[in-house]
């Protein structure tokens, strides 16, 4: 079993930026692929971006890919969403997630392990 906690959410203004975390505990997190996702009011949940258990490879979806940047510090069980020239449609609630497998996937039928999610409220 993994916990995720997320943290970092918050009110910014259009083209600012904010860094969301995410601590793991549990079994262990270093083998683990880990990505970040997102619900918009009124809308499903998408993938945002994911990592693979070394940090080596990352993937974005297209409408952040240049913008966000993910990254893990697997000494501190921790996970990060870097998020810069944010927009008003980056307005959600962002969710950590853990997958039992190494490699990063979009697919968020993949991932086994889910945070409680930590709001972004981008303002134009």
């Amino acid at each position: 079993q993994v916990q995720l906690v997320e943290s970092g959410g918050g009110l910014v203004q259009a083209g600012g930026s904010l860094r969301l975390s995410c601590l793991a505990s549990g079994r262990t997190f270093s083998t683990n692929a880990m990505g970040w996702f997102r619900r918009a009011p009124g809308k499903e949940r998408e993938s945002v971006a994911a990592i693979s258990w070394s940090g080596g490879s990352t993937i974005y979806a297209d409408s952040v890919q240049g913008r966000f940047t993910i990254s893990r510090d697997n000494a501190k069980n921790t996970v990060y969403l870097q998020m810069n020239s944010l927009k008003p449609e980056d307005t959600a609630v962002y969710y950590c997630a853990a997958r039992q497998y190494s490699y990063g996937t979009l697919n968020q039928h993949e991932f086994n392990y889910w945070g409680q999610g930590t709001q972004v409220t981008v303002s134009s």
